[in-house]
């Protein structure tokens, strides 16, 4: 009996130990659970922020690899005629209906507790022009989930977003975009 109690703990603790394992060996691919993307534009006479949820991303944390996908017509402004204006003059998003990003995170280590500062390097993809950008953020392993976080300038004429001499007064020519999101293992 003492034989098999003493089999069945260190079974036990085998089969806990397997299965937490087995979690960890799982849980290397991320995808967006919920989150935001901000766009935010400062000109003279007016401030423009828009907010979009409709964000769709994976993170894998064994090779870095790390892709977005933004629907452009998901952004909601707070008049309705801005977003129109966006949609239809600036980001003209029937043509260019997504903005992406692609490559891999550098300076984030899965086990490391605490938040960390990591760089972003690859392509980012808007108003269908694609530039190679390193953007910064931080990102915290919490319980069950990670913690992506950025802030970043986008300069309009990068990307061939066309703002008339007119309007110089109401849209900025850099935006400032703010990235918030929390992923869950796949």
């Amino acid at each position: 009996m003492k034989f098999f109690n003493r089999f069945s703990r260190r079974g036990l603790l085998l089969l806990v130990l397997y299965t937490s394992l087995s979690v960890v060996a799982h849980a290397q691919k991320y995808s967006v659970a919920e989150g935001v993307i901000t766009f935010f534009s400062s000109a003279t006479l007016e401030d423009i922020k828009a907010d979009n949820r409709k964000v769709a991303s994976v993170f894998n944390t064994a090779s870095g690899e790390i892709a977005f996908s933004i629907p452009i017509n998901q952004f909601q402004f707070e008049k309705k005629l801005m977003q129109e204006h966006f949609n239809e003059k600036y980001l003209e998003s029937d043509k260019y209906p997504k903005s992406t990003f692609a490559g891999k995170v550098e300076g984030f280590t899965m086990g490391k507790p605490g938040m960390q500062q990591a760089t972003a390097k690859g392509k980012l993809t808007i108003h269908g022009v694609t530039r190679d950008v390193e953007i910064p953020g931080t990102i915290e392993v919490q319980a069950g989930s990670l913690k992506l976080q950025s802030k970043f300038m986008v300069k309009l004429e990068d990307y061939n977003v066309k703002i008339p001499k007119l309007m110089w007064q109401n849209i900025a020519e850099q935006v400032e975009v703010t990235v918030d999101l929390t992923y869950k293992p796949q």
